[in-house]
């Protein structure tokens, strides 16, 4: 099979082509450097790998497994579709990968209180899991709109012992909760530590979400490569800030005989306000503290944004992602909240496996082209979470 070759990425500045470094204040980039420059070193820490890689074995069940969905691929007809079950973690979603990394490197900086945000509550409860786990406290702001939306994740983080902030200003959701939990972490950033949530935020975040999610596209290639014999024709996952996607995407980079799609939140539809389609429909422009394609008015303001799935209604992406559209590596597709509901409750029906909504954009998806394809052909989806926390709202939303 081919290959392409990519140049290390990203640059000693942290960028992506044009997209991402570091738009912040000089007094944080002192901060922020301090943390490139520790987890430079913890990558070269035999003794902190090896934590890792055991954490990641025997504490989150890795290798999560390879599944082929048969009697999905049959209904679709065409394609035959293929699922990585990051739901299968502990705590239920591929979150936990990078929340583990950063809670120990939050340890071994010294570090005495963890920050986060967080939208559908995944991240939320991974960084709770993994604060309780090497004792260091806790604390995660989360929108008004998605405490109520997601119940049963905010009654684990109060398990688990997180601070919970709810976040009442603005649309009262993820970008919102982004901003509180910053201005949180401006007050002592030489004591607190900002997990971020995605591969989005200033340098060095995106480098190093995307270096701890890499394991999942690590272990999908070589499980798919056993199980058929083959590399996938087609590999998808869901994009919000874009962390679980550039975990499985990285591993196949190279091979350019795969395609490589990810799946935005199209909402109530592109020609509404009522989508957070960032890659379909934004412009570059600049947030959190790093440059990327923004969702933004004509004064560069941040849009509201909205989908039916919490962990994806933010108005940015990661800027790696934005390098790999405009080199055309990816491909951005997008899918209602209508075909996403449809891929959620048809997975669980045909399947009995209930996904998160976030997931389910990527479903849908595969769904959706499965049929226009030869038999011979192959998907892999990035499943990177289960629908728990989704259940209750979609059974109302759907009066079941």
């Amino acid at each position: 099979m081919g290959k392409l070759k990519f140049t290390a990425m990203p640059d000693q500045d942290g960028f992506f082509g044009e997209y991402g470094g570091q738009v912040i204040p000089p007094h944080l980039k002192k901060i922020m450097d301090s943390i490139a420059a520790a987890y430079k070193k913890i990558c070269k820490n035999k003794k902190f790998q090896k934590e890792l890689a055991e954490l990641y074995k025997y504490y989150v069940g890795r290798p999560s497994p390879l599944y082929f969905a048969k009697r999905l691929s049959a209904r679709c007809g065409g394609a035959s579709i293929y699922l990585k079950r990051e739901d299968l973690n502990h705590t239920g979603a591929h979150k936990i990968n990078h929340c583990l990394g950063e809670a120990l490197l939050a340890k071994y900086m010294g570090k005495t209180k963890v920050l986060a945000e967080t939208g559908a509550g995944q991240h939320g409860v991974a960084l709770a899991t993994a604060c309780a786990l090497v004792g260091i406290k806790c604390e995660i702001h989360m929108g008004e709109v998605d405490i109520k939306k997601e119940h049963p994740n905010v009654t684990k983080m109060k398990i688990l012992g997180a601070d919970l902030v709810c976040v009442t200003r603005g649309t009262r959701t993820l970008k919102d909760a982004v901003d509180s939990a910053f201005e949180e972490y401006v007050k002592d950033p030489e004591h607190f530590f900002y997990a971020i949530g995605s591969v989005v935020g200033p340098h060095p975040f995106p480098m190093m979400v995307r270096d701890f999610q890499s394991i999942v596209g690590r272990e999908a290639r070589e499980q798919f490569v056993e199980m058929t014999g083959k590399l996938p024709d087609y590999v998808m996952a869901c994009v919000g800030g874009g962390s679980n996607a550039m975990g499985i995407f990285t591993a196949f980079l190279p091979d350019k005989k795969v395609q490589l799609i990810g799946v935005e939140p199209a909402g109530r539809g592109l020609d509404t306000k009522d989508h957070a389609a960032t890659l379909s429909k934004g412009t570059k422009g600049s947030l959190h503290g790093f440059k990327c394609y923004v969702l933004q008015d004509k004064k560069g303001e941040p849009l509201p944004v909205y989908s039916i799935a919490s962990g994806l209604d933010y108005p940015a992406v990661g800027p790696q992602h934005c390098y790999l559209k405009d080199i055309k590596r990816v491909q951005y597709e997008t899918v209602n909240d209508k075909e996403c509901l449809d891929a959620f409750m048809t997975l669980s029906r045909v399947e009995g496996i209930i996904p998160a909504l976030e997931s389910a954009h990527a479903v849908a998806y595969a769904m959706k082209v499965a049929s226009s394809m030869k038999k011979c052909c192959s998907i892999l989806v990035n499943l990177s979470g289960r629908g728990d926390k989704d259940a209750d709202f979609v059974a109302s939303k759907l009066k079941l």
